[in-house]
């Protein structure tokens, strides 16, 4: 039996000095890549969705009862100012004229024998011949026939204005819409819309902006975190619903006095040059809004930002080539980057890939973006020595 055991004890022995003699090596630094933090001006742009509205969208209606004798305007065409649109049958409006001319010379007849009749009476009346009574009526008769003159001058004017509205133009150049009336269809005037007429340049875009952002951007203002431009100074550009950018930009011109308490956001018009016409009412569109900008701001890569229980946090590269979790206070996204509020100063070395293979204290190296994690890494400048920028990562696996 002791024979046997003797062996065993050997053998284990002999692996536990073997496991003691062959210890494994240290692990070497972690690669990783890094940017040095670099605070400067930033131009931010600010992006809402928005919609079109025409600039002046008129409404073409009848102003008098009668049969629409036809349409003229070919419907969903351009038309300018002035341009004939629909015609109604004119025949009974050109009878009134005739019949307010005919008024009017019969007043104007009546008249003539008034006025005689008071050059008659006056030199008698002076002479004493007839009485002062006989002359006040011969007054009164040649002022009466006088105001029946103009009264039917103005039926006359008012009948020939009837006339005219028989033919209906428009007041503005725009896109025409169709009609809502057929040929030989009776309009009356109390529903009178015939179509109306879109003026396209220029073109309004409104968009809201919601309270809490409107509240984030005085406070940031408050605290010199943003400048905003004068009054009338941003730079306003449309995205199209294909990613495309309209070609010419415009400058905000209402900014609306009340809170909508329904949707929570306070309206804003911009208006933009529109001569291709490129841009219609009702298009919906992503309104970017430049001109301000944040001061001394700090960006990071948004992958090199993470996320804990505590919050957010970024891995810093310390003066000992080290790394240490720094917890930082962010702000909005610009582009690929991300402003950094608090926790960050220029000159720290901020880890934008690689993040997940370090701890804290760690020794890392930091290498080149287009090489980090490869065998053969061509090694960054120390940290702290030199500016080193690193084009962004990608996210870390969560």
């Amino acid at each position: 039996m002791r024979t046997g055991i003797i062996p065993v004890l050997a053998a284990v022995a002999l692996v536990a000095c073997s496991k003691s003699e062959h210890k494994a090596p240290e692990r070497g630094p972690v690669e990783v890549t890094a940017q040095n933090v670099v605070a400067r001006d930033t131009p931010v742009t600010f992006e809402y969705v928005g919609q079109t509205q025409s600039s002046r969208q008129v409404q073409i209606v009848a102003r008098v009862s009668g049969f629409l004798e036809r349409r003229v305007y070919t419907e969903g065409s351009f038309v300018k100012a002035g341009q004939v649109m629909f015609q109604q049958d004119a025949r009974p409006f050109q009878v009134q004229v005739d019949a307010a001319k005919a008024a009017l010379a019969e007043q104007q007849a009546r008249q003539n024998v008034a006025d005689d009749n008071l050059a008659r009476v006056k030199p008698l009346a002076e002479r004493k011949a007839l009485s002062q009574r006989e002359l006040e009526d011969a007054i009164g008769a040649a002022a009466s026939a006088a105001a029946a003159v103009e009264v039917a001058k103005a039926n006359l004017e008012q009948a020939k204005l009837n006339l005219s509205y028989t033919t209906i133009t428009t007041p503005v150049s725009g896109l025409s819409s169709f009609s809502k009336v057929q040929d030989g269809q009776y309009v009356n005037v109390v529903d009178s819309q015939l179509t109306y007429v879109a003026q396209l340049d220029p073109m309004w875009v409104n968009f809201s902006v919601s309270e809490n952002d409107m509240l984030a951007l005085r406070s940031d203002q408050q605290a010199g975190r943003l400048k905003l431009p004068p009054t009338g100074g941003f730079d306003v550009a449309v995205v199209l619903a294909n990613g495309a950018t309209f070609p010419t930009k415009g400058r905000i011109t209402f900014e609306s006095a009340d809170f909508n308490q329904q949707t929570g956001t306070f309206l804003f018009r911009a208006t933009l040059a529109n001569p291709a016409a490129l841009l219609r009412p009702g298009q919906f569109v992503r309104v970017q809004v430049s001109g301000a900008v944040r001061p001394n701001a700090i960006l990071v890569p948004q992958p090199s930002v993470l996320q804990g229980a505590q919050g957010h946090f970024v891995v810093v590269v310390d003066k000992e080539s080290r790394a240490q979790i720094r917890p930082v206070e962010v702000g909005p996204w610009h582009g690929d980057d991300w402003f950094i509020l608090k926790g960050l100063a220029p000159g720290d070395v901020v880890v934008t890939d690689g993040m997940v293979r370090v701890s804290p204290g760690a020794p890392v190296k930091v290498v080149a973006a287009s090489v980090a994690g490869k065998g053969e890494a061509k090694a960054m400048p120390a940290a702290g020595k030199s500016e080193a920028k690193a084009a962004p990562a990608a996210a870390p696996a969560k």
